[in-house]
């Protein structure tokens, strides 16, 4: 304990005395008990690296899938109607790709905030 009354970063409470002791020691000498040794491990939540990998995945499957119902991969062509390849190309794989780059800006703000 320093002379202001605070403790020094070498020294811990002994959690059943109370007594300030060296922090290197796992008994405390004054009440002879065995001091448990705290490990913080890392907080369980979210994955930045799986978001990113999984938001990069959605906006790949929107680009591909929108490739082939636009009819730019001229050998294989799409077994669909003719009616549902719009829908698919205006509406559903813009959303699917701005979803997935969603998905990453997640995953990126997931990464740096940890």
């Amino acid at each position: 304990m320093s002379s202001f009354g605070k403790t020094t970063a070498d020294t811990r409470r002994c959690v059943f005395c109370g007594k300030y002791m060296a922090g290197h020691l796992t008994q405390c000498p004054f009440c002879r008990e065995a001091v448990p040794q705290v490990q913080l491990s890392r907080r369980e939540g979210p994955n930045g690296r799986q978001q990113i990998r999984h938001g990069l995945l959605y906006m790949l499957l929107g680009a591909v899938i929108h490739y082939f119902a636009g009819g730019y991969g001229n050998p294989i062509q799409v077994p669909l109607p003719a009616s549902v390849l719009p829908l698919i190309t205006q509406y559903l794989t813009p959303l699917l790709f701005l979803g997935g780059l969603g998905l990453t800006l997640y995953g990126l703000f997931l990464k740096f905030r940890s």
